[in-house]
């Protein structure tokens, strides 16, 4: 147990040490801040109007539900199209034998017995 919480630990060192030498760059710590300003202006509007957020959170979650419900039917429709195709060919296939019956009827004489 005592190896693993090392590990970690070192883990940890680890990405403070390199993020501390990333931000040694200029363009690097513009971007930085530029991102921490943007994300404490979103955490600081979100404290404030709490309301707004969950209603927000809400609606995103009603949209993906409604979604996914949609798209189940969707699938659900096109899998019922897709047995109803399979059923087609041997129904045609009867069909073109009934019609090729009644051609090779139509086709013979009328004192001809029908052997076929």
């Amino acid at each position: 147990m005592a190896s693993s919480k090392k590990f970690w630990l070192g883990m940890a060192l680890g990405a403070v040490a390199g993020g501390a030498i990333s931000l040694l760059d200029r363009g690097t710590r513009a971007a930085v801040r530029e991102d921490f300003q943007k994300a404490s202006g979103s955490i600081a509007y979100i404290a404030k109007h709490p309301d707004e957020f969950i209603e927000d959170v809400k609606d995103t979650v009603y949209k993906v539900k409604h979604t996914i419900e949609q798209v189940s039917d969707d699938v659900a429709f096109i899998t019922e199209k897709v047995e109803e195709i399979r059923d087609v060919p041997p129904q045609v296939a009867e069909i073109v034998e009934d019609a090729k019956k009644v051609i090779n009827r139509m086709g013979k004489p009328e004192g001809e017995a029908s052997g076929s």
